[in-house]
């Protein structure tokens, strides 16, 4: 099960490793906590669609259909309402009856109910700061979190299905500044403009920690269908854009894997680890 806060996150972050299991036999859910009703139109190919929230929900309904065809998975709504980027100093209030307002055992209600029908053995998600600071995906993370600690309890949330323990909990890492780094240098090498300078900068004045990588799957074979299921939320990615700036083979030569942290696990495991599910295909 991976939990991600919009429709376009579960493409940018850890496809080719969903597409992978899914591949392999695994039965692969993906959890959009939001609609994306706020997301702003970032490819400059797609004019502004017309409407208000419902619009943009319907149009981000059917992107993400099309992605997780592409990927080869599952998906599911929880229901709540974009939270939108808040930008200012000071910042504005977020808006009323957004995601991140949703009390936190009414906004975790829903996905305990979905872990304990669906029955997943993995779940993955964003790290306590959300990846970055978005309001929604802050909230992901607190809301997957406290369904994997609370799904297997029959004493909370009762009356929300039968109780069910996933056995790890992991957090993507999906634009780690090693990967950045090492995909930059071999594009400069290559005689090539990289992507990731102006951003690898950035990224360095403002002093943001490396988290640990404890898990890497290697999923190269499955960059092409991350890269459909990309061009699916045809409102949030260009397709002459970042995404899609690095040469495959350079991609492909210097990071093959996407990269996880386990935040837990309920099996013994070794790692570091190339597999969400190593300690559990022995116990299970």
């Amino acid at each position: 099960m991976a939990v991600h806060a919009h429709p376009d996150d579960e493409s940018s972050k850890g496809a080719a490793t969903t597409a992978r299991y899914a591949a392999e036999g695994v039965d692969v859910l993906v959890v959009s906590c939001t609609g994306g009703e706020r997301g702003d139109v970032l490819n400059p190919s797609y004019g502004p669609p017309e409407g208000g929230l419902e619009v943009i929900r319907a149009v981000r309904e059917q992107e993400m259909a099309a992605a997780a065809a592409a990927l080869g998975v599952r998906q599911h709504w929880l229901g709540f309402v974009d939270s939108g980027l808040p930008e200012g100093d000071p910042l504005p209030p977020l808006p009323e009856g957004c995601f991140a307002l949703v009390p936190l055992e009414e906004a975790s209600a829903p996905l305990v109910e979905l872990v304990r029908e669906f029955r997943p053995h993995v779940m993955t998600t964003y790290d306590p700061s959300g990846g970055y600071p978005h309001p929604d995906h802050i909230m992901c993370h607190r809301v997957s979190a406290e369904a994997y600690a609370a799904a297997g309890d029959p004493e909370r949330y009762v009356g929300r299905g039968d109780p069910w323990t996933p056995l790890k909990l992991y957090y993507n890492h999906g634009f780690s500044m090693r990967r950045m780094r090492a995909v930059h240098e071999a594009i400069l090498e290559a005689g090539r403009e990289s992507p990731f300078g102006e951003w690898i900068e950035s990224r360095q004045a403002a002093e943001i920690p490396e988290r640990e990588v404890t898990t890497r799957i290697e999923c190269s074979d499955y960059f092409d269908q991350r890269d459909a299921a990309l061009r699916a939320h045809a409102t949030q990615i260009d397709p002459d854009g970042f995404f899609f700036a690095v040469p495959r083979a350079v991609e492909v030569a210097q990071w093959s894997t996407e990269e996880y942290e386990l935040a837990d696990s309920r099996v013994p495991t070794d790692l570091p680890e190339d597999d969400l599910f190593a300690g559990i295909r022995e116990t299970v």
